[in-house]
């Protein structure tokens, strides 16, 4: 599918010299590690010095999630609802209390401040960027009334989120078509994986859809963390593991995320290593697969928590023998390329999204009885130097096509097109 990019088409008043203001909604809080929380973040931060763009950012002011910036550093604060944070304006939304729509009512909000905002300071050709699409039914709407301002509307349309079985059918079907409304009623859709670039063509091109891809960002840098770090070694005590001697997972605990098969095949392998699971907590979940695969009577299976200091988190997945990746819905997954860029031996699930990014640079298992498990003993026999000759490629596939400074440049040369 030939590419084909809307970001040119800018109002001949745009000069050479203007600053580009851009609104950047769908983020609840910039102190948080979720995949749009970190984009933000490593974007402003390489835009900071930038003269020619201006961000402002749209945080959550209560509820889940909310934003406190007092959690973060080099911050100036403006009112008790804006901040500066890495020279990007941020303004905090509340939200009232009434469940699942939260999220639809915070976009919304955000959506309605920009526009107050624009119209008020008389700025000229914003560029508006949502994130996920979650409100398609104001979809035209706001883009009628961003477009009246003389700005334009990119969209994110993150992955499939109608495919996940955490949502119910209703929801899963709002979602669709919300996706569709959102993709009818932009300029440009910055896709985070090809395959969802494809997809939205395959799905979408009567409405002729204009897309770019560009994908999330990693390092490729080591944790500053030592091999005899108290922090590290303690951590290591505690959950009974030690460098080189667990497998490695770090995904949201939904059912999506294929949990459940990468138990099964470990239990099912001659593995002597552990399985060392960080994820979110998700009682209900937990006790389906105890009562499914009995894993708690596997003393190599352990739930250790989530991790949310970044430089132990680095630590142990360069520590890993190996990382097991199972996300099967959604585009580019950022703990996918934080693996690559940090674990030598990485074992995919074998689809288009994981396929796309890794390349040749990982193994690849499918979701069949036994190809999991074949795959672990296999990798259990491995000899040092094909390991780090994987390694040495998964980092070079970051390094070219999903370091930071890479991505943070290809936003610029759209948002400036």
């Amino acid at each position: 599918m030939a590419q084909k990019n809307a970001g040119k088409t800018v109002k001949e008043t745009k000069k050479s010299g203007d600053v580009q203001h851009v609104f950047l909604v769908g983020a609840k809080n910039l102190g948080n590690y979720g995949g749009y929380e970190t984009f933000i973040n490593k974007l402003t931060d390489y835009h900071q010095n930038n003269p020619r763009l201006k961000y402002h950012v749209a945080c959550k002011a209560n509820g889940d999630g909310f934003m406190d910036e007092s959690t973060l550093d080099n911050v100036t604060k403006l009112s008790d609802s804006e901040f500066l944070y890495h020279n990007a304006r941020c303004f905090k939304i509340k939200v009232p209390k009434i469940g699942p729509a939260q999220a639809i009512y915070y976009d919304v909000a955000a959506l309605r401040e920009c526009c107050r905002y624009i119209k008020e300071h008389h700025i000229p050709h914003p560029i508006v960027y949502i994130m996920a699409c979650r409100i398609g039914p104001f979809a035209r709407h706001y883009y009628s009334k961003i477009k009246a301002l003389g700005g334009r509307v990119f969209v994110n349309p993150d992955g499939h989120e109608w495919l996940r079985a955490k949502w119910p059918a209703p929801v899963r079907k709002y979602w669709k078509i919300s996706e569709q409304m959102m993709t009818k009623n932009c300029d440009l859709l910055i896709c985070d994986s090809k395959n969802i670039e494809k997809y939205i063509h395959e799905s979408y091109d009567k409405y002729n859809p204009q897309t770019t891809f560009i994908a999330y960002g990693a390092e490729t840098r080591r944790s500053t963390l030592a091999d005899d770090d108290q922090k590290l070694l303690d951590w290591y005590a505690e959950k009974g593991l030690a460098a080189k001697s667990y497998y490695l997972v770090v995904g949201r605990f939904v059912p999506e995320n294929n949990f459940e098969t990468m138990i099964r095949e470990f239990m099912k392998s001659h593995s002597e290593r552990s399985l060392a699971i960080i994820t979110t907590a998700n009682d209900a979940f937990l006790e389906q697969l105890e009562e499914r695969l009995h894993f708690r009577a596997d003393p190599r299976i352990k739930f250790v928590g989530t991790v949310y200091d970044q430089e132990l988190l680095m630590k142990l997945r360069e520590n890993a023998y190996g990382y097991f990746h199972g996300h099967e819905v959604g585009g580019t997954n950022p703990s996918l390329l934080e693996a690559l860029g940090s674990t030598d031996l990485n074992l995919l699930l074998n689809v288009g999204f994981n396929q796309e990014v890794a390349e040749d640079a990982a193994l690849y298992w499918g979701k069949e009885d036994g190809s999991l498990a074949a795959l672990i003993d296999q990798a259990d026999l491995m000899r040092e130097e094909e390991i780090a000759e994987l390694g040495r490629g998964a980092k070079a596939r970051i390094r070219e096509a999903y370091s930071w400074e890479f991505i943070t440049d290809r936003y610029e040369s759209v948002f400036l097109a």
